[in-house]
């Protein structure tokens, strides 16, 4: 069966996460979304970790579902194309690594995935000895990477590690202010235990197929939402029973199972491009090699981003593609291609109404970009949608990369589009 999974989220117990990222708000979410499977982030916060176990039940092997009781209340309040959609959480936590290797300060983050609250429960003692688990639900620890994949290796078998969003310049692997040139420069020995990465918003498969040292790992998407309304953002589509070794032995051998990855445009990312955002400065990759990487207004080193910093370490050019390879899809967030059309806000009124028709009508927000038929869309009367899913699924679109922090913008609607649309009578 085809799954969408999203494991890498986070909890109201991590910083600057929304109070709605509870265990029900991934839930009603995951519905709205279309998900199947839903990591429930930040497992070793003892006061999230209680919560899950509070409110999760088993179902199949290494997964969970909301409690009956629980589920059945959030469903009454969801309308009937999406309510009886099977929602799964799988056991996962980002952790934070900052350490000093080789004379330099290195900070990774991982994703860690884990079978059973036992299994969890073993790491979260191991760990609770090195730092402080209650301060933040993505701890902070003063622990190499590759001490960290020892203790998860070691406390169960079925555990899965898994480095985070690769490419990002602050926090990552190959991050270029505090990451590694290579896989064996962090993980040395143990480097044949990394079968996957995660791509992060702000570089794609093709992106990171360009690098010689990933051509035999499985690349991975996840939303890293920081609320529930940001699930899906990016996913990974399997084709799999419904089962977590299933699941991970998939993304362990990167074989059929993995289908491929619903992604970000990653020119929306914000550190795709290069840049200083005081200084209003965003480059591509050959404006930075000619400033010597450095800022023309304030005269500092430029934030070297993904785009960069993929070119440095890769052996392929630009649009390679594998002879074998997964699929790619890209998406907008629905409610960002109603905003456009709108032309305001995502938060508006208006846009949310227009939403919510729009999934009570033709199911989950998935279905909709990814499948539903345009000529439906079109004789209800959403003809700019229909016109705007055309333009992301033939990828037409206009882009402003993000840098240095900054998002970037994807837009389908130029000047003249728009004015020919606002002149269209539409049902909503």
């Amino acid at each position: 069966m085809e799954l969408i999974v999203d494991l890498h989220t986070h909890s109201h117990f991590s910083r600057a996460t929304s109070k709605e990222a509870t265990i029900e708000g991934l839930y009603k979410w995951g519905k709205i979304k279309g998900i199947d499977v839903i990591g429930t982030g930040d497992f070793t916060h003892p006061g999230w970790f209680a919560e899950i176990r509070d409110k999760l039940e088993p179902a199949e092997p290494g997964l969970f579902s909301l409690k009956a009781e629980l589920a059945k209340e959030i469903d009454t309040q969801l309308p009937t194309k999406i309510s009886s959609r099977q929602i799964r959480f799988i056991l996962t936590v980002e952790i934070s690594n900052i350490y000093s290797k080789n004379d330099k300060i290195r900070k990774l983050h991982h994703l860690i995935i884990a079978p059973s609250f036992a299994a969890v429960s073993q790491i979260n003692s191991k760990l609770d000895r090195i730092g402080n688990l209650k301060s933040d639900g993505r701890p902070i620890l003063g622990l190499d990477s590759k001490e960290l994949l020892k203790i998860v290796l070691d406390s169960d078998k079925d555990n899965f590690f898994i480095p985070a969003h690769i490419w990002t310049p602050w926090f990552s692997l190959f991050g270029s202010k505090s990451g590694f040139n290579s896989i064996r420069e962090a993980f040395e020995e143990l480097s044949s235990e990394i079968k996957a990465i995660e791509t992060g918003l702000s570089s794609d498969p093709y992106m990171n197929w360009r690098v010689k040292e990933l051509e035999n790992i499985t690349i991975i998407s996840n939303s890293d939402a920081h609320s529930p309304q940001k699930l899906g953002r990016e996913a990974t589509l399997l084709n799999c029973q419904l089962n977590y070794l299933d699941i991970i032995n998939g993304m362990k051998t990167n074989d059929k199972r993995i289908v491929g990855t619903i992604e970000f445009f990653p020119q929306e990312g914000k550190y795709h491009y290069d840049g200083h955002k005081n200084c209003s400065v965003c480059f591509a990759p050959l404006e930075t090699k000619k400033h010597q990487g450095i800022c023309p207004v304030c005269h500092k080193p430029l934030t070297i981003g993904v785009d960069y910093r993929v070119d440095e370490l890769s052996y392929l050019p630009p649009g390679y593609i594998p002879k074998k390879h997964k699929k790619v899809e890209y998406i907008i967030p629905l409610i960002e291609i109603i905003a456009e059309i709108k032309n305001v806000g995502t938060s508006s009124n208006k846009v949310q109404s227009v939403y919510d028709n729009l999934i009570a009508t033709f199911g989950s927000e998935f279905e909709i970009l990814r499948g539903l038929s345009l000529d439906k869309l079109t004789k209800l009367g959403y003809q700019d949608i229909a016109f705007g899913l055309e333009k992301m699924r033939h990828s037409e679109v206009l882009i402003e990369p993000g840098y240095d922090g900054v998002f970037g913008k994807i837009k389908i609607f130029d000047k003249n589009k728009r004015q020919e649309i606002s002149g269209q009578k539409s049902l909503f």
